[in-house]
């Protein structure tokens, strides 16, 4: 007996769906970034856009697409990075389910080993990774992303902290000058946060330009107010916060040095290019986090870094994707 194909069937209300398919697929993939191929615990979302004469997607096959896609990966000569193989997984979906438009995004967590700043310790890491496609009827283009913790120091506070102490030290019989030597040499207090920064840069189907997670984890830390360690010694401690009160930055702060780090050290990346910036600080004197987010071609956020005007009109991480 034939069973019917109940998924290709009318539905009875006909109108098409943004977004059909699955969230949360966990796999253990081998990909390579930063020059070498690891393992990698990741989690997978894929979705179609659904037409109105059909009434369902087929669940069962985005899992085969996935895991088809996986075993590419694992028994070619060299791996995919994480946007090609959501690249991959985008078109073979997209042909499979016969639908106009097809989305990954692979976020996977891996680790790096670095020295802790003045012991040198090796401290063992845990960052983000994103791969992120988009395949339609225009093309494919990809997203490579990646998210890092910091350590931020609030400016305001750090202000107040310090017109608190040039009274009392001019109570106390200091000189201006003297004063201002001493603020200058002695970290002033502030309250502090930590802060989770992601950065996402997008090339088009035919750009060759190999983003480095490393280079963009370089911007995403060096836009906060110093990065933190998970293992450090006393010497370490003292340095990471020197340098953060050396260095106090809103959230706002964070999210536009991510910008310009994107711009100075990615010279080669045309206009057409996409970047998205993304900070949220875990508050420590309110019992509430603050973000602040910038998206837009470079092409636009170079014109406004030039002078030009702030525009409301700037291009989402959809609409670049779809072209």
């Amino acid at each position: 007996m034939r069973v019917p194909d109940v998924q290709a069937q009318l539905p009875s209300v006909a109108i098409g769906l943004s977004r059909v398919g699955v969230r949360g697929v966990e796999k253990v993939i081998r990909i390579r970034q930063n020059g070498a191929e690891q393992l990698f615990s990741a989690q997978i979302e894929c979705f179609v856009d659904l037409g109105p004469e059909q009434k369902g997607a087929h669940m069962s096959r985005f899992e085969e697409v996935i895991n088809e896609a996986i075993g590419e990966v694992i028994l070619g000569e060299s791996g995919f990075r994480a946007e090609q193989l959501a690249e991959r997984v985008a078109e073979l979906v997209r042909s499979r389910q016969k639908a106009l438009r097809a989305e990954v995004t692979i976020a996977a967590r891996y680790p790096e080993h670095r020295p802790a700043p003045v012991s040198g310790i090796n401290t063992q890491e845990i960052y983000t990774l994103y791969g992120i496609a988009v395949a339609s009827e225009r093309g494919t283009r990809r997203v490579v992303g990646v998210t890092a913790q910091g350590m931020t120091a609030c400016p305001c506070a750090q202000e107040l902290v310090a017109a608190d102490a040039r009274e009392r030290l001019e109570d106390d019989g200091f000189s201006a000058g003297e004063i201002e030597r001493i603020l200058a040499a002695v970290p002033v207090a502030t309250h502090n946060q930590r802060g989770l920064g992601t950065l996402h840069v997008g090339v088009g189907e035919h750009d060759v330009l190999a983003i480095e997670a490393s280079m963009l984890l370089a911007i995403v830390e060096n836009a906060m107010s110093s990065e933190i360690y998970e293992l450090m010694k006393r010497s370490d401690e003292a340095a990471v916060v020197a340098r953060a009160h050396a260095r106090p930055r809103f959230v706002e702060d964070c999210v536009r040095e991510m910008i310009a780090g994107v711009i100075d050290e990615l010279p080669d990346l045309p206009d057409d290019a996409f970047v998205s910036a993304r900070q949220e600080n875990l508050e420590t004197i309110h019992q509430h986090n603050v973000e602040a987010e910038r998206q837009g071609t470079l092409g636009e956020l170079r014109r406004e870094l030039a002078g030009g005007e702030h525009s409301l009109k700037q291009t989402t991480l959809r609409a670049w994707l779809d072209g």
